[in-house]
C-alpha cells in the first residue's frame, strides 16, 4: 500500500550511505493523520519502538486541533503478524510480575491508545493481523479490509493466554460464543469472514483499500470532530457502564458538545437549509 512516498535518503560526501526508512512511517494529508507500519520483510511484527511511536502519534493526534481523524495500516502484505518475540524476549527468566507488568506498560497501553484516542481511527488492514495486530484492528473506531487480509488469534497456537485486550474486545464486537470460538481455535478468518461477524465494516479489492481508507478517512476530518469524540466515547463506555449512568453520560457529552462551534453550525445550517461546514472547534 502507498504511504508516504519517501524511501531512504542518501547523505552528502563520499562516505554517505543511504538511512533506512523508519519501522513507523507518519504523514499528515487533509487533516488525516496516516501511521503506517514499515516492516514489510517481518510482516510489520510489532517491535517496542514501532508500539512506543504509535501511542505517541496517538496522543499527538488526540492534542493537536489539525488532526480530525487517524489512519492506521501497514506497507507489504501483512498488516502486522503479531509482536515482535525475538526482539522483546526476555534476556533472563521472569519473577512474578514481570509480564503482567510488561503488559499492562506494554501492548495494553497500544490499545488504550488507540481506543482513548480523541479522534476517529480507521483501520486499513492490507493484509495478515495475527495476534496483537488483529487487536490493533479490533480497537479502532472503523475497519476496512483488503481482500487478502487474514485475522488471527494465533495465540492458543502457542500455548498463550489473548492479550492486548483481546478477551475484552471480541465478546464485545461478536458475542461470547464466537469470541470463545475464534480463542480457543486458532482458525485463519477471511476479511469476508470477519465482515459476516462484525469485526470488519467493509472488504475492499486489495488494490482499492488506500482509496477506500482515505475516502472514509476524509468524510470522518470533515465531520464535526468534537461531536465524534464524546460520540467515540460514549458508544465505548456503554458496554461497561449501567443505564443511569449511560444517560447521564450521554446528558454531560450534550451539554458539553452544545458550547462548540460546530454544534451551533450544525443548528445553523440545517436552519437554513444547507449543507454544514465544520471545522472541528
Amino acid at each position: 500500500m502507498p504511504v508516504s512516498g519517501h524511501g531512504p535518503v542518501g547523505g552528502t560526501g563520499a562516505d554517505a550511505r543511504p538511512r533506512p526508512e523508519p519501522e513507523v512511517l507518519h504523514r499528515l494529508e487533509d487533516a488525516v493523520s496516516w501511521i503506517t507500519l514499515n516492516r514489510p520483510h517481518a510482516l510489520n511484527a510489532l517491535t517496542h519502538d514501532q508500539r512506543e511511536r504509535v501511542i505517541e502519534l496517538l496522543g499527538t493526534a488526540s492534542a493537536d486541533p489539525g488532526v480530525r481523524a487517524v489512519v492506521i495500516t501497514a506497507t507489504g502484505k501483512g498488516f502486522c503478524a503479531g509482536a515482535d518475540l525475538k526482539g522483546s524476549a526476555p534476556s533472563t527468566d521472569p519473577v512474578p510480575g514481570d509480564i503482567s507488568r510488561m503488559l499492562r506498560l506494554g501492548v495494553q497501553r497500544l490499545i488504550a491508545a488507540v481506543m482513548d484516542c480523541e479522534k476517529p481511527v480507521l483501520a486499513a488492514v492490507n493484509g495478515t493481523a495475527a495476534g496483537i495486530g488483529a487487536h490493533v484492528a479490533f480497537a479502532c473506531d472503523l475497519v476496512v479490509a483488503a481482500q487478502r487480509a487474514r485475522f488471527i488469534e494465533v495465540f492458543v497456537r502457542r500455548g498463550l493466554v489473548p492479550d492486548g485486550g483481546g478477551a475484552f474486545l471480541l465478546p464485545r464486537l461478536v458475542g461470547p460464543q464466537r469470541a470463545k470460538e475464534l480463542l480457543f481455535f486458532g482458525d485463519d478468518l477471511k476479511a469476508a469472514d470477519a465482515q459476516r461477524l462484525g469485526l470488519v465494516n467493509a472488504v475492499v479489492p486489495d488494490d482499492e483499500l488506500e482509496e477506500t481508507a482515505r475516502r472514509w478517512a476524509g468524510r470522518l476530518a470533515a465531520g464535526p470532530t468534537r461531536a465524534l469524540a464524546l460520540t467515540k466515547r460514549l458508544v465505548n463506555d456503554s458496554l461497561c457502564v449501567d443505564r443511569a449512568t449511560a444517560f447521564a453520560a450521554e446528558a454531560a457529552a450534550q451539554e458539553i458538545n452544545m458550547g462548540t462551534a460546530d454544534a451551533r453550525e450544525g443548528i445553523r445550517s440545517f436552519t437554513e437549509r444547507r449543507p454544514p461546514h465544520y471545522t472541528g472547534r
